[in-house]
């Protein structure tokens, strides 16, 4: 039987270096065909040296020139944004998990293409929203989410008819500031924001946990995932990050996906589907974990998380601008423009702004990006 080609878009970022780790187990039935990242030349050529991808791509051009120059790597290598998509051409699965609206564009591309997408970046279907919600439907291509969340909603689902949910019970660990009085928060560094109490993660989710625009991102991954009535989304704090997500049906049942805090089990699952098989994933202790809580967020001491539910009843376009000013307000943030609590501010007076704006297309998506990040750093000049 021949290998399936596997592209990792964001190789080098933490979904894609778990993502490397499963296939390890899994060469029987996968060929690492190809690794994109943004710039990082010296972590993309160790992984080109231990797997033999026959393509890298990175979206820095500069990096890819000093790739090209440094004689290391003799397969063929492609630079700039367009790379992300020339690199799935020949694959026949694409883990998807760039940071941000550069996602969109391969995501499309594969879904236009047949080629099945494991998707970790869920900004893709967030910017994406009721036009890949229409052109999943439309082409039938297969997506597998990777998200913990969202792997646990699909893995809940499984066996179950979608007609029948009353509820999806989309689970949030609090992040660091969970138990912070008000205050408190309002005064949170980057390096606290940094400090996830359960999960290893990238700067940027992190902070987004931290703030729980994270768990706001993926009530609209969710709402366009299972094309379901954001008002059946409710957001359940769960300190313990065990219980990845649950799914209340219509005759009361509650089926739940619990495993632990390890991103290599949803990839597993997603790469084998629908088969389990065993993998390099840590095992749950049910007995070492003892006792599980769960609580009501709270809306005034996590904004973000208030502004996205806003958002999500509002259509595609606000959902986009909640993703853009957020996404620009977090690398202000982390480059010590703005202070934590003022991410939410820029989102909100970004909805604002754009309010009653439609998009129609994905040319339209990717114009108003740029847009919404240039209103942000407006709105972020005024804080200094």
């Amino acid at each position: 039987m021949a290998l399936k080609k596997v592209v990792i878009l964001g190789s080098t970022g933490s979904i894609g270096t778990n993502t490397l780790q499963v296939l390890e187990d899994m060469q029987d039935q996968y060929e690492i065909y190809g690794l994109a990242a943004n710039s990082s030349v010296e972590q993309l050529l160790a992984q080109a040296q231990m797997y033999h991808p026959a393509v890298l791509a990175l979206t820095d051009e500069k990096a890819a020139k000093a790739l090209r120059d440094c004689g290391r790597f003799q397969g063929k290598v492609l630079q700039g944004e367009q790379a992300l998509v020339e690199i799935c051409q020949d694959a026949d699965l694409v883990v998807l998990s760039v940071v941000g609206v550069s996602g969109l564009k391969p995501f499309v591309y594969c879904l236009e293409h047949g080629i099945t997408v494991a998707l970790a970046t869920k900004e893709a279907m967030v910017y994406g929203g009721r036009l890949a919600r229409d052109l999943m439907d439309k082409t039938g291509t297969t997506v597998l989410p990777l998200d913990s969340e969202i792997s646990a909603i699909f893995q809940s689902l499984q066996g179950n008819k979608k007609e029948q949910i009353q509820e999806i019970l989309l689970t949030a660990s609090g992040g660091p500031f969970r138990t912070w009085p008000l205050e408190q928060i309002k005064t949170a560094t980057l390096a606290q924001a940094l400090k996830h109490p359960n999960w290893s993660m990238g700067a940027k989710i992190t902070i987004d946990s931290a703030s729980m625009a994270n768990k706001g991102l993926e009530i609209i991954e969710t709402r366009w995932m299972f094309d379901i009535d954001p008002d059946k989304i409710t957001v359940v704090v769960h300190p313990e990050s065990i219980v990845h997500s649950a799914v209340r049906f219509a005759d009361g049942s509650v089926m739940a996906q619990l495993g632990a805090t390890d991103m290599r089990l949803p990839i597993a699952y997603a790469l084998r589907y629908p088969e389990r098989v065993p993998n390099c994933g840590r095992q749950l202790d049910l007995f070492e974990i003892g006792a599980l809580h769960f609580e009501r967020p709270d809306y005034e001491k996590f904004p973000c998380l208030r502004l996205a539910k806003q958002a999500v009843t509002q259509g595609s376009a606000m959902q986009m601008v909640y993703n853009a000013a957020n996404d620009a307000a977090v690398a202000m943030f982390r480059s010590g423009q703005i202070g934590f609590w003022q991410i939410s501010q820029v989102i909100e007076e970004a909805l604002q702004s754009f309010a009653g704006t439609k998009v129609h297309s994905f040319e339209e998506i990717y114009a108003m990006d740029g847009q919404i990040r240039a209103f942000a750093a407006e709105v972020a000049g005024r804080f200094v």
